[in-house]
């Protein structure tokens, strides 16, 4: 597996600890992207490690999975890597470890890898599918589809939302949110709601793309209102 960026984080990529992984290659074009060096399987490789590779370097840091920590794979979009992915969860579960991934749920073999999941973290950028594909270039039905069926196995589940000005705050996309989300609500199934950030901006220039990204700033009252909307539904709203 190529890897572009991997490191130690805490509660954001999964529950406690975790050494996240950033897997090379990406099968969306979001503009505001703030890893746009992992958008081509052929960027700059930090790491190259195959799935035993991934399970010595996880068991020799053990230690440091405390408050329910372990392992994350992020991108990019982990699941281009569908049959190493799953055979490094797979290895990593066989020994004790906590597995998670962040995902945009477009894959269509994300039940074979959710068999070795604790958890997941799945966006949901856009309740209405053709303007998903036509700003991000890929639509939002098997990305619903997932959400459903890990949602049904029970297993613990975050839904982000990155909030975008002028893409998905507006009136229709909120109640398409909350129609969607009242489907799946389940103990297990949380929802985190995200402001954008230019954080990527600076990548995105080196990478000689053009950042296009123009008043998409979301004011926090804003988020606060909707994280109530939702909760009024009964919806499990959460900050990592």
């Amino acid at each position: 597996m190529k890897i572009f960026q991997k490191g130690f984080n805490y509660s954001q990529d999964g529950p406690g600890n975790r050494l996240v992984y950033h897997l090379l290659g990406c099968n969306m074009r979001c503009p505001w992207c703030s890893n746009p060096e992992g958008f081509s399987v052929n960027g700059d490789v930090l790491f190259e490690m195959t799935p035993q590779d991934i399970l010595a370097e996880a068991l020799s840091c053990k230690p440091m999975f405390f408050d329910g920590g372990g392992v994350t794979f992020t991108g990019g979009e982990c699941t281009l890597w569908g049959a190493e992915l799953t055979e490094a969860l797979k290895l990593l579960q066989e020994n004790g470890i906590d597995t998670c991934i962040e995902t945009n749920g477009t894959s269509a073999d994300f039940e074979k890898i959710a068999e070795h999941l604790n958890q997941a973290i799945i966006d949901l950028k856009h309740p209405d599918s053709d303007r998903l594909q036509a700003v991000c270039g890929v639509g939002n039905e098997v990305t619903r589809q997932n959400i459903i069926a890990f949602a049904q196995s029970g297993k613990e589940l975050l839904i982000r939302v990155p909030l975008i000005g002028g893409f998905n705050t507006d009136r229709e996309a909120i109640d398409g949110f909350a129609k969607f989300f009242c489907s799946v609500n389940r103990p297990n199934v949380k929802i985190e709601l995200l402001k954008y950030h230019e954080y990527g901006k600076d990548k995105w220039e080196k990478a000689g793309l053009q950042y296009k990204m123009e008043n998409a700033f979301v004011r926090e009252e804003q988020r606060c209102e909707t994280e109530e909307n939702f909760r009024r539904f009964d919806l499990n709203v959460v900050r990592t």
